[in-house]
């Protein structure tokens, strides 16, 4: 055989890209893995060192540019203990600033890692040390605040283990971290959204597909461009750019997490993607979801779980069987997935199920009640129906079918008669500063707790809901809310706009104001077609879904399109908190406020 120079120099380089691929992972991340330990952590307190820095990272034979935490992707797992204090130093070798967020961790508001909130952020070259005691336990994870660096890498999982016996048992542990990962610039990917928000949508319905019969009927498709409304529209970015990851692994790579038969398994799943949700199912297991966001929860066995981007969810397994078995993470609009191995020896893998049809959003999708209209199937994969049209809106900005006063009556007479069916009658939201930064406000937002993740309404097996999740301890705070504040979560998908209440951050000009210990309910509506994963620093919340007294703690809760999710806060954390959508674009594009609680604990002595 002959070997010229290029030759040798691509075996070289790959050779090189493996070695850098395996040195790049933390040792819990590699795959085969044979699961952690509680009492043997990766890095521990009272003292952990972190270095930031960029660096080529290998994905599928190609170098991206990433930013790496102690030269790993994910960052090393951090293991702390319910009860500790804890002294974390991190150092920026980037030549831009920095900053880590502890994300779901209660920390004094001056260590929470949000520059312009909370700090100024790390400047290049210099160290800053968040010290802090720990005073809570479950699986949480970090990443940086700072610009569109989470994109990068940025990111790597917590665990905390109880001063005290955990709750749940099991023999073995795997953390779960899924991403996503492009080798375009997330600055390039934001000029791409502002530009054409439909760039990475390579789905969207085509005149082949409606003469196959696939998706919606052509009297459908007329409605929804007459309304100018795009039903496939469900993630920004998809896997036309986006590799989806398993701890740093891409699908072809089948990561594999060991396990012996009858062993209970503790998987502890993290989303700690940019704007990827997703349906996560293991076949031939069943699920016991044991957590939330760290906080326990009731067990409750699922066959499916979606996971928004930020929560966090742990689930034990018991493989009875001796062979492998798959676990799929679907990107929400099935444009890829991440896959890894659950499997007894080594070098084993099971079939990979295909990508299921991507979903289609229905009029419910738009804040709209349809118990007037019947509803048809859509197609085999669309997740969900498509509804008929007795209170089908008018294109946004129309005033056609309204009543006298700008009202059109509810058809059927029902609890919603007298309010307006338009899609941007500002009378449905007097909160909300109307403008072009809004394309539409949901006529009849539902609370859509009870219902499976957007493209999960026609699986035939059990997919969990928030209103499966009942608290495994009572809520610390009985009091009954005091007052009631309604947020309504807004955008324009056309212009790439987001905003809470019409407003983006940077025309604020006030933050959200809180007494410390007040107990506020607050209401978040979706006017928008897309889901939202809503995350309040410092502070959990309780998820009101109809068990009172256990209602889920959770610091992140993912709204859905055209629906409402209602949550009673305590506001016992004095400071100035972030509060914003966790998809990374839609938060730097303007869905980002700050909650102020006063007053500060020395205002008050």
């Amino acid at each position: 055989m002959v070997m010229n120079r290029r030759g040798v120099l691509r075996g070289a380089r790959a050779l090189a890209t493996g070695l850098t691929a395996s040195a790049m992972l933390p040792s819990w991340a590699r795959s085969t893995a044979h699961g952690l330990s509680p009492s043997v952590p990766t890095l521990s307190g009272p003292d952990v060192a972190l270095t930031i820095a960029r660096t080529p990272w290998p994905v599928d034979g190609r170098i991206g540019d990433a930013i790496t935490i102690n030269g790993t992707i994910p960052a090393p797992l951090i293991r702390l203990r319910q009860g500790e204090k804890v002294r974390l130093a991190v150092t920026n070798l980037l030549k831009e600033d920095t900053s880590i967020h502890w994300h779901g961790v209660l920390v004094p508001f001056q260590f929470d890692g949000v520059p312009g909130v909370s700090f100024p952020g790390i400047r290049p070259g210099e160290t800053f040390v968040y010290d802090f005691p720990i005073i809570q336990s479950g699986t949480y994870w970090y990443h940086s605040h700072s610009g569109l660096q989470e994109q990068m890498g940025h990111y790597g999982p917590i665990i905390i283990d109880p001063a005290s016996v955990d709750p749940v048992a099991y023999d073995r542990e795997h953390v779960i971290v899924l991403s996503d990962f492009s080798f375009m610039s997330p600055h390039m990917i934001m000029d791409k959204l502002k530009k054409q928000p439909g760039y990475f949508n390579y789905q969207k319905q085509t005149l082949a597909g409606l003469l196959a019969g696939e998706g919606q009927p052509l009297a459908e498709r007329l409605r929804w461009g007459k309304m100018r409304m795009d039903p496939t529209d469900v993630s920004d970015v998809t896997g036309s750019t986006y590799t989806f990851l398993v701890n740093g692994h891409g699908p072809k790579d089948n990561w594999t997490a060991l396990f012996q038969p009858w062993e209970r398994v503790r998987l502890r799943f993290v989303n700690a993607a940019a704007m990827t949700t997703f349906d996560v199912r293991i076949p031939g297991l069943k699920m016991s979801v044991v957590q939330a966001d760290g906080q326990n929860v009731r067990p409750v066995e699922v066959d499916e779980f979606q996971i928004a981007v930020a929560e966090t969810f742990d689930v034990v397994v018991r493989p009875a069987e001796n062979r492998a078995f798959t676990l799929v993470a679907e990107a929400v609009d099935r444009s890829g997935m991440a896959r890894a191995t659950l499997a007894p020896r080594e070098g084993m893998s099971a079939p990979v199920p295909p990508l299921r049809g991507r979903p289609i959003a229905t009029m419910r999708d738009m804040g709209m009640d349809m118990r007037g209209g019947a509803q048809m199937k859509g197609d085999a994969g669309n997740g969900g129906e498509t509804t008929g049209h007795s209170a089908m809106a008018e294109p946004p900005g129309s005033s056609t079918g309204r009543s006298q006063g700008g009202m059109n009556k509810d058809r059927n007479g029902g609890p919603h008669a007298g309010m307006s069916m338009s899609m941007r009658d500002p009378e449905n939201a007097p909160g909300v500063k109307t403008g072009p930064g809004v394309q539409m406000i949901s006529p009849m937002p539902q609370d859509r707790t009870s219902e499976p993740g957007q493209g999960l309404n026609n699986t035939e097996h059990k997919v969990l809901v928030y209103a499966d999740l009942i608290s495994l301890d009572p809520n610390p705070d009985p009091r009954p809310p005091q007052r009631t504040k309604e947020i309504h979560l807004t955008g324009n998908m056309e212009r790439f706009m987001w905003s809470f209440d019409g407003e983006k951050f940077s025309d604020v000009k006030e933050p959200i104001p809180f007494r410390k210990d007040e107990r506020v309910r607050v209401i978040l509506v979706n006017d928008s077609m897309m889901s939202h994963p809503i995350h309040l620093h410092g502070h959990f919340f309780e998820v009101v879904n109809g068990h009172p007294g256990r209602h889920p703690r959770k610091h992140t809760v993912n709204v859905a399109p055209g629906g409402k999710v209602t949550f009673d806060l305590t506001a016992d954390a004095p400071g100035d908190w972030a509060f914003h959508c966790h998809l990374l674009y839609h938060m730097h594009a303007g869905m980002f406020q700050v909650v102020t609680i006063r007053p500060l604990d020395e205002e008050a002595a």
